[in-house]
């Protein structure tokens, strides 16, 4: 029986052919056996078959991500109420999902300041995405509202407060950052649960909701979402997708 296991093991015949419910119970025992000893032996092929099944799930993912931003290209790159900035005719287009409250989104502001700046040719566009709670939906609701009554320029200097804003998003340390960026505290304040501000982060949130995006920070750069900031960092992953789009298209 050993040596007929061992056939149907090494056999080049393809695997489709291999049909164990031909077997007798016997000779499936003794055959579960054999694979058991097999592995036994050689744990390293079990780690080959999971690492070969995630290296799989990893492009089953990445395709249907970019699928995902192909079906919603609308709404994440033109959707008419999100800040745009860098290079408006800049050949790539960087979305970031931002919670002024996500410690990451904090950590990692800086450096998306900096690829923007230093590339010159990225169209940047800012989605205000809160999902950790009161202080979460509430910076958001401010930035909107800064942003609708006061303008883009506004907006941003709105950003820079929220992203190193150390205290609890309350009404006295919202009306010191509408002060120190020079807009009309008292209008963007009533501002911020109108229909309008809501509005925002409800098609913010459905959008969300419809790319299956659970986390901040999420980019969306160029064809590519990435669910977190990139591990070998946004400059080289800019440039690598890059590459991929200019592959592609020639």
């Amino acid at each position: 029986m050993k040596r007929l296991i061992a056939a149907l093991l090494l056999t080049a015949t393809p695997v489709m052919a291999f049909d164990i419910s031909a077997m007798t119970e016997d000779e499936k025992a003794a055959f579960g056996v054999a694979v058991r000893e097999y592995l036994m032996a050689n744990p390293e092929v079990l780690i080959e078959s999971i690492n070969v099944l995630e290296e799989r799930r990893a492009a089953d993912s990445a395709q249907n991500d970019k699928l995902l931003v192909s079906q919603f290209q609308d709404e994440l790159f033109e959707d008419g109420h999100s800040w745009v900035g860098g290079n408006p005719d800049g050949d790539l287009t960087v979305v970031e999902f931002i919670d002024y409250r996500c410690g990451v989104c904090r950590q990692f502001d800086q450096e998306v300041q900096d690829l923007v700046e230093a590339d010159g040719n990225i169209r940047f566009i800012v989605k205000d995405f809160p999902i950790l709670g009161q202080d979460s939906d509430t910076s958001a609701r401010f930035a909107v509202a800064v942003k609708q009554i006061a303008g883009d320029e506004a907006y941003v200097k709105a950003h820079e407060e929220l992203i190193t804003l150390r205290s609890g998003a309350t009404l006295e340390a919202l009306t010191k950052v509408a002060e120190d960026i020079g807009v009309d505290a008292e209008k963007v304040l009533a501002a911020m649960n109108s229909d309008a501000v809501s509005e925002v982060l409800r098609a913010n949130r459905q959008l969300g909701e419809k790319m299956a995006i659970q986390g901040t920070p999420t980019f969306v750069i160029g064809d590519e979402l990435l669910r977190g900031v990139p591990q070998a960092g946004l400059t080289a992953t800019v440039a690598e997708i890059r590459a991929k789009m200019a592959a592609d298209e020639g």
